[in-house]
Parts: structure tokens; C-alpha cells; sequence
């Protein structure tokens, strides 16, 4: 079998295997560089940074964030922030750009640049375009005296004193300043629109986040046969038979409108064993909880979940704004659609009290 080349670092004889507190102590470095890098950012906040803001918060387009080698990983990283919090951006290869893609930029777009050096020769070349067509520049930039520091509308200072590179030379703590500042931009302008969760749940439809916000009962609740249903005057026997056939853990109590007086839960049967009551000659008026909690099927799913959780029921029946029965949905329904997680469900969840099952908080 031919021997496959090694990559010449990996040929190279290696030093002796370091034991472990070497190496944590390699890592203890860098993250305290990079750390540093990042802090060092805050006195630099001025109004150069508000000035960027307003060219985000003005664009009428979209901003093109544009970046070479590991400067462009993190333009595609802060393009996407924007994108998800209310700034339409997307990332635009800087070499690309200079065969054909330059077209993606329009007159009402605003363009992001990411160089540590400010001499990136791939930016440089778009610099008589970007002008012509009179678009905002926006440069983060280690040198603000650079040709593209220099050509900015807007220039925000990203320098590092060192890399976490022990041979200072591969972009880490130049990446990590660059990629803070850019966070910190779509955090000013996603306040600055006032974005809200329901606006980020929109860009987020397959996230917890957007089950938990666009989710509403009408789309998870059961309808029509599906839904235990009995007359005030049936036999509890028939209610318990009801109960069994639909699987929701209740059976609801209605008028020959369909208006809801009341439910009959797991809960009120033990209540009415307890009480050594008939199954075969009590009415189901007599056992019912009146006055039941209940839905809207506009309502969202999660709050359905709270109310659950705070009157500890597992089933709701959902009612149009006539009180009329029109659905219902237990805890399991909200399982399977990701509205309740199964660890808080569970009772497995680490961080319960903050948990999103139940609150809006970040789980």
C-alpha cells in the first residue's frame, strides 16, 4: 500500500508529549489574550461605532459584509447575526466580487469590510466601485490608517496588541475582537429597531424559540371527533367510557350547543371514588368541574403551557369567543411539538426555574 504523504508539520520529529497542566496552561493563555483583546474594545466605543449603527439602521437594502481568509469566516458569522435580528446582510466573497458578484451590491446597500491589516488586496480592488456606486463603507480594522481605514465612510479600531498565537502570527485574538465588535453592532441596531422575540422567532421558524412563539393552539389542538365530548345528563359510566376511547386524560361537559359547562378529569373521578359514587346512575353534572379553565385556538402553544403549569391540569379544552367547544390539547400534544421539553416534562431539567418550558426566560 503507498504510503500516504504526512502534512510537513506532521513529518517534523515532535517535541516531548506535554503533560496535562502544560497544556492547560496554554489554553489559560490564550483565553486570557483573547479576553484582554476584547475588554480593550470598550474604550474604543465612540462615536465612530454610533455612526456605523446609523448606517445599518439607514440602509434600505442590505448590508454586504465582506471579508478574506479567516476575516471572511467571521464577516459570514456577523452577517448572519444581522440577518437574524432584523438587519438583512449576507456575505459577499471579496475574490468572487471581482468576478461577477460586485453585481450583488446595489445603491441602497451599505458594505461591512473585516481586515486586520487594512491592505487586504481583494478589498482594496472593490474601493473604486464601492465608490461609484456611492454605497457606505463601514471598515473594522486593526490599522485605521490603512488604504481601507482610510477610504471608510466609517472606521471602528479592531487592533490586538499580540495573537494568542505563541508565534503571533495566525489570526485568534484578531478574530475574536473583530467577531465581538460585530456582535456588538447587531446588538446596538436589533435595540435600536426595538426587535422583539415574536421578530426573531420569524427569522427562526424551525428553533425552539419560534415553536415556542409562532406556534398557536389552532395548530396543535384536536378537533372535531377527536374531541371527548358528553351531555350533563349522560351516566358517569358513559363520560369514563368517552374519556378512554379519546386519550386526553378528560372528558368535556357541554350543552346541546356545544357550550362548555364544564370538564371531568383523571383527577374528579378519584374524587368521585373517594365519595364510593355510582358509575352506573350518577350524571355527569354532578361530578363535572364548572367553570373549567380554558383556550383560545388563536392563543399561542406556550400559553397553553403556562396555564397548565399553573393550575397543574394536563388537558385544556379550546373554545371559540362564544364559549363553544371547538378543540382540545393536552400536555403531549405540546410534547410532540416541541412546545414543552421533555427533560423539564421529565423533571430531569438542570435549570428548572428559568427554564423555557414555562417562561419566556432562555433556558
Amino acid at each position: 500500500m503507498k504510503r500516504m504523504d504526512l502534512h510537513p508539520a506532521a513529518a517534523r520529529t515532535p517535541n516531548p508529549t506535554p503533560d496535562d497542566e502544560q497544556l492547560l496552561a496554554s489554553a489559560r493563555r490564550a483565553l486570557a489574550i483573547e479576553a484582554r483583546a476584547v475588554e480593550a474594545l470598550t474604550a474604543r466605543l465612540g462615536a465612530a461605532f454610533a455612526q456605523a449603527c446609523r448606517v445599518c439602521l439607514d440602509c434600505h437594502g442590505r448590508v454586504v459584509v465582506t471579508g478574506m481568509g479567516k476575516s471572511g469566516h467571521v464577516a459570514g458569522k456577523i452577517a448572519a447575526t444581522l440577518a437574524s435580528t432584523g438587519t438583512p446582510a449576507f456575505f459577499l466573497h471579496p475574490a468572487e466580487a471581482g468576478h461577477g458578484d460586485l453585481g450583488m451590491i446595489t445603491r441602497v446597500d451599505a458594505v461591512l469590510a473585516l481586515s486586520n491589516s487594512g491592505e487586504t488586496p481583494e478589498l482594496v480592488l472593490l474601493l473604486p466601485h464601492l465608490k461609484r456606486l456611492a454605497v457606505p463603507l463601514i471598515v473594522m480594522t486593526g490599522k485605521t490608517d490603512s488604504t481601507l481605514g482610510l477610504a471608510a465612510s466609517v472606521t471602528l479600531d479592531v487592533g490586538v496588541s499580540e495573537e494568542a498565537c505563541p508565534l503571533n502570527l495566525a489570526p485568534t485574538a484578531s478574530t475574536t475582537a473583530t467577531l465581538a465588535m460585530g456582535d456588538a453592532l447587531a446588538v446596538a441596531v436589533l435595540e435600536a429597531r426595538g426587535f422583539t422575540r415574536q421578530d426573531f422567532a420569524r427569522s427562526h421558524p424551525g428553533g425552539a424559540l419560534g415553536r415556542r412563539l409562532l406556534l398557536h393552539v389552532e395548530d396543535l389542538m384536536r378537533t372535531g371527533a377527536a374531541v371527548p365530548r358528553v351531555a350533563p345528563d349522560a351516566r358517569l359510566s358513559a363520560g369514563l367510557i368517552e374519556m378512554s376511547r379519546k386519550g386526553l386524560g378528560m372528558t368535556v361537559v357541554v350543552d346541546h350547543d356545544e357550550r362548555i359547562l364544564g370538564v371531568f378529569t383523571d383527577g374528579d373521578l378519584r374524587r368521585a371514588l373517594d365519595q364510593q359514587i355510582d358509575v352506573h346512575t350518577t350524571v355527569m353534572s354532578a361530578v363535572m368541574t364548572a367553570h373549567a379553565r380554558t383556550i383560545g385556538p388563536r392563543q399561542l402553544a406556550a400559553e397553553a403551557v403556562h396555564l397548565m403549569e399553573m393550575h397543574r391540569i394536563t388537558a385544556l379544552p379550546v373554545s371559540d369567543a362564544n364559549g363553544r367547544l371547538v378543540g382540545a390539547l393536552n400536555v403531549h400534544d405540546l410534547l410532540r411539538a416541541g412546545v414543552v421539553c421533555s427533560a423539564r416534562r421529565a423533571r430531569t431539567c438542570r435549570t428548572p426555574s428559568a427554564c423555557w418550558c414555562w417562561t419566556w426566560t432562555a433556558c
